[in-house]
């Protein structure tokens, strides 16, 4: 018999049946999806014939994975495409995969070659640009459109600025729009 079922043996014998700990067992779902999207990851590496190094890092209750180029290349920048948006369909498809393989959802982040953590950068500049664009008396400021993911880090850097912001729009072309009320 194994030492850690023993040792589940003697919590079941020596107390009452206790719930696992709630943050216990979210980290423990956290850090399986991490594994089974960086399993599908080197997958889909191997299969387009692509180096990378894949690194998972949670954060709260967030899972992030990281591909970088092992050479420092540009020779990932194809699955990062026009926009981001190949990555967008990227993060998708890892999502799905997770889903299959663990029946629950996740809100797991993708980024190669560092480009969200750039595009994080520019929507913090955009979002300084509006604020003091309704700072100097606009009315309101439209941003540029973007994703979900990116109108929600846009949204939150506002909220720090003391700003209110809304998206507007439909589709490809929903965007946020800051006001001082």
């Amino acid at each position: 018999m194994s030492e850690q079922t023993t040792q589940d043996q003697h919590v079941d014998e020596g107390s009452e049946s206790k719930a696992p700990d709630a943050a216990v067992t979210s980290q423990q779902t956290v850090a399986d999806e991490g594994d089974v999207a960086a399993d599908y990851l080197e997958e889909l590496l191997d299969i387009v014939d692509l180096d990378g190094d894949i690194e998972i890092e949670i954060r709260g209750e967030r899972t992030f994975i990281s591909i970088q180029a092992e050479d420092g290349g540009e020779e990932l920048q194809d699955l990062v495409g026009n926009k981001g948006e190949t990555l967008d369909a990227l993060q998708e498809l890892t999502r799905l995969a997770v889903l299959t393989a663990t029946g629950e959802r996740t809100r797991l982040v993708l980024d190669i070659n560092g480009h969200r953590a750039a595009r994080n950068d520019e929507l913090k500049q955009l979002a300084e640009k509006a604020v003091s664009d309704v700072r100097s008396g606009a009315a309101q400021s439209h941003m540029e459109p973007m994703s979900a993911y990116e109108r929600k880090i846009v949204h939150d850097f506002i909220a720090d600025a003391g700003m209110v912001s809304e998206s507007e729009g439909e589709g490809k072309r929903r965007h946020v729009v800051v006001t001082a009320e």
